[in-house]
């Protein structure tokens, strides 16, 4: 098993997969500034490339990651490792990530 690199919170967003001739509607069961893992009958395999758009609650635009490498498949579940992403992008999920994880610790120091 190898050793993740980023900080995997288990944030449930609204996604958008784009991998075929067509986006379908999907939902990330976690999530990190590295890839994520998502519910969806989207039919891909690893190694598959496919768009990501993921919808950040208070944000003004989804977040849109153009190369999302599949990395696992299994069941209707399946994990992608973001491979090109945007500074700003990245940002917004860091952001994310950072109030899910504040969230999860009971708020305020």
């Amino acid at each position: 098993m190898e050793r993740r690199q980023h900080r995997r919170v288990p944030a449930q967003l609204q996604g958008f997969l784009l991998g075929n001739s067509h986006e379908i509607e999907a939902v990330t069961l976690d999530l990190s500034v590295g890839g994520a893992r998502f519910d969806c009958d989207l039919e891909v395999y690893p190694g598959k490339v496919i768009r990501v758009r993921l919808v950040i609650p208070g944000a003004e635009e989804v977040v849109s990651i153009e190369g999302a490498r599949v990395q696992w498949v299994g069941g209707d579940e399946f994990g992608v490792s973001f491979q090109n992403i945007r500074p700003d992008e990245l940002d917004e999920l860091e952001q994310l990530i950072d109030e899910f994880e504040e969230a999860e610790d009971g708020g305020h120091a």
